[in-house]
């Protein structure tokens, strides 16, 4: 189901508000097979649960105590949020044009060619199987915490990757149900997510007798990374609060299973970004503010730092329990995340751009799920994390693979669609007159963080020490290229659906 010659920006329709929403994916090349029964809350619900602020806060707040400190995390998380709320609303416009379980792939095909979708497809993929890595080792660091204070079991690097196995396992099987389940774990994870927060940081304001003063909060600059330039120090702090505002490109992989796609797909992305970046600043100044001792909370027996501040600020049992609201918002952020993944890696196969993409497409006739996309997608996942076995350092690559890797992909389809100009017919969410500035913003913050954090956290630059992820995204480049040569042939967006060869083509991804 493919074709070599991308069709013009204008030569697609853009539905008015309320058309039905499977005509429109026909519209747009592709025959409906995955079930549409998520609804809008739903869609933003699966964004907000993988941006999950108590995965991505919680996990690299250790990070954050080195390459920075409480100044940085603080006012870097306003900052980059922010920026990120402009990349949201951008790439939302465009969203709502093509609402496709390709999304960002398909967007770059549609505005600016085959090419411009082959490779914001590789970056996309890098990114989302990076962020499943990254989501779920966070959720076995932090189980191996909970153990640690619960039955005193020391983590070990062999110990947390027996955990994550055993989570990517549960989050591959949760899958395997459909949509409908994802969508019901996605609704529970926003309330547990706010709730957590809420009774977190309520916790750590009225429990402890001492906290940490607002100067101390808000000015504190920590500088552990080697490098003696605080700016740079400061830009490479700011991945903790980009890792977290990463992976709301979910609402528009979901987008062929979310009713009134054009406009529920668009206005998750938003709504994922906003309540995070409200939601995440209370978390990390409730975290702050509860420090009691911060060479103690860097160098903790628990091999996670909020851990010790729980410990440290509410005794034993409530840092306990706490652990536990963490550690399962953590898991609903990872199944979320495996959702996403697992409709890119079909869509991506559909339009026959992976090695072996007639196996990747098939659909369950049963649960109209993309079971092998699912199964393949944790399985990369899992060999991503291989190198935190020998490397302390090897989970802030991970992080970084899925910022370097998703955070371009991002800005393609909206610098394609800005290039585009007034050939691009938005769809029935649009930005109106602040597209042009809001879409230019996003694209030059892109730029810049791409940047940041291809460069090494750490002085002096040693093979341990080194940042990984930008071999990672060459290696995928390179990969790309290569099979670019091999895939140009079969690989294409479809023009429209409705010839007996796409028929046959997809009624052979329905086992």
């Amino acid at each position: 189901m493919s074709r070599t010659t991308p069709v013009p920006v204008d030569a697609l329709r853009t539905p008015p508000a309320g058309q039905d929403e499977e005509a429109r994916l026909r519209e747009l090349g592709y025959q409906p097979v995955l079930a549409r029964r998520m609804g809008s809350f739903g869609n933003f619900a699966i964004s907000f649960s993988v941006i999950s602020i108590l995965s991505g806060c919680m996990t690299l707040y250790g990070f954050g105590l080195g390459t920075g400190g409480p100044a940085v995390m603080m006012w870097g998380w306003a900052g980059v949020g922010l920026f990120v709320l402009c990349v949201g609303l951008a790439l939302a416009e465009v969203t709502s044009a093509y609402p496709t379980s390709g999304a960002l792939y398909y967007m770059a095909d549609r505005l600016g060619g085959r090419r411009w979708g082959w490779y914001t497809g590789w970056l996309n993929l890098l990114g989302l199987l990076g962020a499943i890595a990254g989501i779920d080792y966070g959720a076995a660091l932090f189980t191996g915490a909970f153990l640690n204070l619960q039955w005193g079991i020391a983590p070990t690097a062999g110990s947390t990757f027996l955990i994550f196995l055993v989570i990517l396992l549960l989050h591959a099987v949760l899958n395997l149900f459909g949509v409908r389940l994802v969508s019901v774990l996605n609704s529970i994870s926003v309330w547990w997510h706010l709730a957590g927060v809420a009774v977190i940081v309520g916790a750590l304001a009225l429990v402890p007798d001492r906290h940490q003063s607002a100067e101390f909060v808000f000015t504190e600059f920590v500088n552990d990374t080697g490098w003696a330039n605080p700016f740079y120090v400061a830009a490479v702090g700011l991945l903790l609060a980009q890792y977290t505002f990463s992976g709301y490109d979910a609402s528009a992989h979901l987008s062929e299973e979310t009713s009134n796609a054009s406009v529920s797909a668009a206005k998750g992305i938003v709504r994922a970004i906003w309540v995070s970046w409200i939601a995440g600043f209370a978390l990390l100044a409730g975290l702050t503010f509860a420090i009691q001792d911060y060479a103690g909370t860097q160098n903790t027996a628990t091999g996670v730092p909020p851990a010790q501040i729980l410990l440290d600020a509410l005794g034993s049992g409530g840092a306990t329990a706490l652990l536990l609201v963490v550690i399962v918002a953590q898991l609903f952020c990872g199944n979320a995340e495996v959702a996403a993944a697992s409709r890119m890696v079909f869509a991506f196969s559909r339009d026959n751009a992976l090695p072996g993409s007639a196996l990747w497409r098939r659909v369950s006739s049963r649960t109209q799920t993309p079971v092998p996309a699912v199964w393949l997608a944790v399985g990369v996942a899992a060999l991503l994390a291989v190198p935190s076995l020998y490397s302390a350092t090897a989970y802030g690559a991970v992080t970084a693979i899925n910022v370097i890797g998703i955070t371009p992909a991002y800005a393609i389809p909206i610098y394609l669609r800005l290039r585009a100009g007034k050939r691009f017919t938005p769809g029935p969410w649009s930005l109106g007159r602040w597209s042009r500035p809001i879409g230019w913003t996003a694209v030059i913050w892109v730029a810049v963080v791409t940047v940041l954090f291809c460069l090494p956290q750490k002085s002096p630059v040693t093979v341990e020490s080194m940042n990984y992820a930008v071999i990672a995204l060459a290696v995928v480049l390179v990969l790309a290229s290569v099979w670019w040569y091999v895939a140009r042939r079969s690989y294409g967006t479809p023009s429209a659906y409705g010839t007996a060869r796409e028929e046959a083509e997809i009624a052979e991804g329905i086992v």
